[in-house]
């Protein structure tokens, strides 16, 4: 799988058993601070006092650290183990018509302005010989979908992984999502929506597809 350099994580290939697939799972590199508990909330109450509020005020006090372990659950992403999330749930089935899993609600974090973005995915692909339980498939995206991020890698991501862990014919990824940075701030456009697609294997190479 590509990964984005922003990420600074190394690939890890490992090989698994009976029905289990090669994944490439991403081995976390954090910063020395970056894992410590309070940091996060520690520098959150400045940018509170830099926002012109008081961190002491009784409504705030509690707000570094609920905002700490947001962001933890937000970004959680970062250190999901795809070996354990797919937990060899890959079945050997004589299949070879499309897959489709539609409407798989999703949040992100906007990696420019730390916004949310919002939306839902759907993920088609065209077995060879295995199929994935279905439920993998939303835990797959939400995986990459908790990270910040920008959408059109979210898309690319969530392909790639599929492709890497299934090995089907093909695979296609399309999301549709709303973005907070458009809608609260710059532009303001409260009903403006986008939408990325991710082809591989047969759904890349077939134009009507």
């Amino acid at each position: 799988l590509k990964w984005s350099r922003r990420s600074r994580r190394l690939r890890k290939v490992i090989a698994m058993k009976s029905s289990k697939a090669v994944v490439k799972v991403l081995e976390p590199k954090r910063l020395e601070a970056a894992g410590n508990e309070g940091a996060i909330a520690a520098n959150m109450k400045e940018v509170l006092r830099a926002l012109g509020e008081d961190p002491q005020r009784e409504g705030l006090l509690s707000t570094p650290m609920r905002a700490e372990k947001a962001l933890k659950f937000l970004t959680s992403g970062y250190t999901a183990d795809i070996e354990k999330i797919v937990n060899g749930a890959i079945f050997t089935e004589k299949c070879d018509e499309m897959v489709v899993v539609k409407d798989i609600e999703f949040f992100s974090m906007c990696e420019h302005h730390m916004l949310p973005f919002y939306g839902k995915a759907h993920v088609a692909y065209i077995p060879k010989n295995k199929i994935i339980g279905l439920s993998k498939i939303p835990r797959l995206v939400d995986v990459f979908a908790r990270r910040l991020q920008v959408q059109e890698r979210l898309t690319q991501q969530i392909a790639e992984c599929l492709q890497e862990v299934l090995d089907p014919v093909g695979v296609a990824v399309i999301t549709e999502a709303r973005h907070f940075c458009m809608m609260m701030r710059g532009v303001e456009k409260q009903h403006s929506s986008t939408t990325s697609s991710a082809m591989r294997g047969a759904f890349r190479q077939r134009k009507d597809s």
